[in-house]
């Protein structure tokens, strides 16, 4: 063979060993876009409303239920309340004419126990005004001086309900200002340009701020948290929205991002359980004190399950007992199994799924590897639920929180500056906690925009917690 020969084989071999490789790196990156384009709900972190017609019907649909319409046997009823006697303008006794027997009249005799008929109305709503007439006088020296508003009075045309009713309609119904707008005018005769709606924003962020900074700092001290995060749009850049929730507040913050940095500002105190995801930003929140939630692992689970051969097995049997524990876990949370069955359940399951993902770590399968083995470097934090009262397995409660904003930012856009940010958050983070007090929102917002006006205190958000 000669050396021209030679030199070409050798050029030929070293492009084949070129493009198998290239071919083994495309394979693997269609297999890894194959199983993006399968992930929805049910099999990653993507919310519901991502999952395609198609993804939509291949759910399990659930077996129609035997039982008939309407509330169940034991259902807790809601009975209508009726208003107080103060908020009665008038009463009327009625009395039976006849007798619906025989038709005889009947005497006006009152009754021991009547049945009551409340009818509620609202009155006719008409804007009231107050004047302020700031008068000129000229000093004797020659200096005109003006007067000034007493204090309490707003700078602008609205007062402190009006305010608070704009900052309900807008952040806790979603309407824009252009609907506030037309409201203002069709019920309650108000012609308010779009520039003052966007003024009366900002007056009622800056009033509840305060309140809202009080009820981080009081959420942080909490045994337990709740914390997760989605995407905002500023102008539509991309924002991180995120929640810290307890049982008795919860708070919002639109941030530039999602970064271990960036959080730890936020999320500033170091302090009882934190239930969170995987992420890899709670880093600096020790293993020992976090729980990590379930929903999210079996939905990694799933994507397990629909692999092919070993890991796909794996998947399948990690989904199955992470529902046997989470059952046991629902169980003791009705009250019908105490917290030893599910030690006693949790011990058994634990050994079971730690063994499975130690099996699946060992595989050398690219991503289910190090899913794998990343689920058991926080072992530690997989278990902290069954041991501590308080601690819920899921991080579904912070995820409920976000789910308003999340309504908000669909229908809206998101915002377009730093004050419709913090307009969002601080407003959302007041009727979160509101309703979880069972306090009225609008009472609440017209207190502290009137404390705000006269310099006062701004009313608790945890006085009631």
């Amino acid at each position: 063979m000669t050396t021209d020969a030679a030199d070409r084989i050798t050029r030929l071999e070293r492009q084949v060993e070129m493009l198998l490789a290239k071919v083994e790196a495309q394979a693997a990156e269609i297999v890894e876009l194959k199983r993006r384009l399968g992930e929805n709900s049910s099999n990653s972190s993507k919310p519901p409303s991502s999952d395609s017609p198609a993804d939509r019907q291949a759910r399990p649909k659930d077996a129609p239920s035997s039982n008939p319409r309407g509330g169940q046997r034991g259902h807790k009823g809601h009975k209508r309340t009726f208003l107080p006697a103060k908020n009665v303008q008038s009463s009327t006794d009625c009395f039976p004419p006849h007798c619906r027997r025989c038709g005889d009249a009947l005497p006006k005799r009152r009754d021991n126990d009547p049945v009551r008929h409340q009818v509620v109305d609202i009155p006719k709503i008409e804007p009231v005004a107050d004047d302020y007439w700031l008068h000129r006088v000229t000093c004797s020296c020659g200096e005109t001086t003006c007067g000034t508003l007493p204090t309490g009075v707003p700078p602008g045309m609205l007062g402190a309900q009006v305010l608070a009713l704009i900052a309900v309609l807008t952040a806790d119904g979603h309407m824009s200002r252009r609907k506030v707008q037309g409201l203002l005018a069709a019920v309650f005769g108000l012609e308010v340009s779009l520039g003052t709606l966007s003024e009366s924003e900002q007056i009622v962020s800056d009033a509840v701020a305060p309140a809202v900074e009080e009820a981080r700092i009081h959420a942080l001290a909490e045994k337990v948290k709740y914390v997760d995060a989605t995407t905002w749009y500023q102008a539509g850049a991309y924002r991180s929205l995120w929640t810290l929730a307890t049982v008795s507040v919860t708070v919002f913050a639109i941030v530039a991002d999602g970064t271990r940095e960036t959080l730890r500002l936020w999320i500033d105190r170091i302090r009882g359980v934190l239930v969170t995801d995987r992420g890899t930003q709670f880093g600096f929140w020790a293993m020992a004190r976090r729980q990590i939630c379930w929903a999210h692992l079996i939905r990694k689970f799933a994507s397990f399950s629909e692999l092919r051969g070993r890991p796909g097995e794996l998947g399948k049997d990690l989904v199955l007992w992470s529902q046997v524990l989470l059952h046991s876990w629902h169980r003791v949370r009705d009250g019908t199994a105490t917290r030893a069955d599910l030690k006693a359940v949790a011990g058994n399951v634990r050994a079971l799924i730690e063994q499975l993902l130690e099996e699946g770590a060992a595989l050398p399968t690219k991503g289910f590897q190090g899913a794998c083995r990343n689920i058991l470097e926080h072992r530690e934090a997989l278990w902290r639920f069954v041991s501590e009262l308080g601690v819920d397995p899921t991080n579904n409660h912070a995820e409920r929180e976000l789910r308003g904003l999340v309504c908000w930012r669909r229908s809206t856009g998101g915002s377009r500056s730093d004050r419709g940010d913090q307009f969002a958050a601080n407003l959302k983070s007041v009727i979160h906690t509101c309703r979880k007090q069972r306090r009225h929102v609008l009472t609440y917002l017209n207190s502290a925009i009137h404390a705000a006006l006269r310099d006062r205190k701004t009313p608790s958000l945890i006085a009631a917690a």
